[in-house]
């Protein structure tokens, strides 16, 4: 892994991963709220994901890492969900996605603390 393409790596996974842990609970969220709020919720978790799949996008085309494409797929899956008014059942898929960019982000800060970049 090139040092540029860690830091790109490192410093995307922790902006997606924040952002897919404010996915998660919303659609915890979403599920107690009364039915007209609820679609005020959803409209705010679909541009939520939409964000978080543009920045996956960016980290995938300028780092090159083949799983970012793993986190795509999982948020397509969760967009799913949540536009199909089953916003409950994309939290599995958050946390996938999570998973994939902790791999990411864990994988570059490696990277960057061998090269005495990070401490």
């Amino acid at each position: 892994m090139e040092t540029r393409h860690a830091i790109i790596s490192f410093s995307q996974g922790e902006k997606v991963k924040s952002g897919l842990i404010w996915c998660s609970h919303c659609a915890q969220i979403m599920q107690n709220l009364p039915t007209p709020e609820q679609m005020g919720a959803q409209r705010l978790l679909q541009g939520l994901i939409a964000m978080i799949a543009n920045e996956a996008q960016v980290a995938r085309q300028v780092s090159g890492d083949p799983v970012w494409l793993e986190v795509d797929k999982h948020l397509n899956n969760a967009r799913v969900m949540v536009d199909s008014g089953v916003s409950h059942e994309a939290d599995f898929h958050f946390t996938q996605a999570l998973s994939q960019v902790n791999r990411i982000s864990q994988r570059a800060m490696t990277h960057l603390i061998e090269q005495g970049l990070l401490s």
